[in-house]
């Protein structure tokens, strides 16, 4: 009996709205309304110690590989890739409720531009996530000083043999399939549907940053995150990083903004939305 009461009225929602589903609306530009709410300064506090813990694991694991003397005494390109997914897919699990789990300023940049944060919060998320980012650069560091100095820092650079150019296309795709997972794991239809499998978002997003990091690693050792080179940067303190910082936040941006226009104005928009100004352009 209760099922088919459900029925019925999943029946009527379908067929008063269209869908099964509701839309969050368009959050406003600027909200700063935000700042009287302790959740908004809890979510900043969680994106800060998110990417702290992330770049200190990270890094780690990185300085861990290169400074064993065979190349096959680390853990290898698969081993540094699984760090940074699997500390993904962790992370964005404990998170999410809390503040979505962004911790990459080139995914808030995105939801920034889907209109899924504020302007105020998604300023507030990046410095967040890049104090997070040195403060757990910093940690490694002091941890495993010689390590850290005498083999990189685990700070992002074009690799020799590859141009800058490159470098910005790699960083551009590699951002664009991360954050167009995102778009599509948190997806309104898949999220009401889903609801009873909490770990079906976070994977998926884990899985883009170590498939992107297999095909990355080997040009730019893989950036796809702001924070996470723009830490590495200043704790390290390279001149040939520095002089290739602006690829690591250039390419994630550029990334992030067209896997937003793509789900928001390609994925989401109904056919009659899609071509309706085309339509209205071809017959006037």
């Amino acid at each position: 009996m209760l099922k088919e009461v459900s029925e019925e009225g999943l029946q009527v929602h379908e067929e008063q709205h269209g869908k099964d589903y509701v839309e969050p609306p368009p959050v406003p530009l600027l909200e700063l309304g935000e700042l009287q709410h302790w959740s908004f300064y809890r979510a900043v506090i969680a994106e800060f110690v998110a990417t702290l813990l992330f770049l200190y694991v990270t890094v780690t694991t990185v300085i861990g590989h290169k400074k064993e003397a065979a190349q096959c005494d680390g853990v290898g390109v698969l081993g540094i890739a699984w760090a940074f997914g699997g500390m993904i897919f962790v992370l964005v699990y404990s998170t999410a409720g809390i503040s979505g789990g962004h911790i990459n300023p080139a995914v808030t940049f995105g939801l920034l531009v889907a209109r899924r944060v504020s302007l105020l919060r998604a300023v507030a998320y990046t410095v967040a996530q890049c104090l997070g980012g040195v403060c757990g650069v910093g940690l490694v560091k002091a941890l495993m000083k010689h390590y850290y100095l005498t083999h990189g820092g685990g700070a992002n650079s074009v690799a020799p043999g590859y141009t800058k150019g490159a470098a910005l296309g790699a960083e551009i795709v590699g951002t664009f399939l991360l954050v167009y997972t995102v778009f599509s794991a948190t997806d309104a239809k898949r999220s009401a549907r889903d609801s009873h499998v909490p770990v079906l978002a976070p994977l998926p997003i884990g899985f883009a940053v170590f498939m992107v990091h297999l095909a990355t690693i080997p040009i730019t050792g893989t950036g796809i995150n702001p924070a996470r080179s723009f830490a590495a940067a200043v704790v390290y303190n390279n001149d040939k990083v520095w002089d290739d910082q602006w690829i690591f936040w250039v390419g994630p941006l550029l990334g992030a903004l067209i896997a937003a226009a793509y789900n928001q104005h390609v994925l989401r928009a109904s056919s009659s939305k899609a071509f309706g100004s085309f339509y209205n352009n071809t017959t006037n």
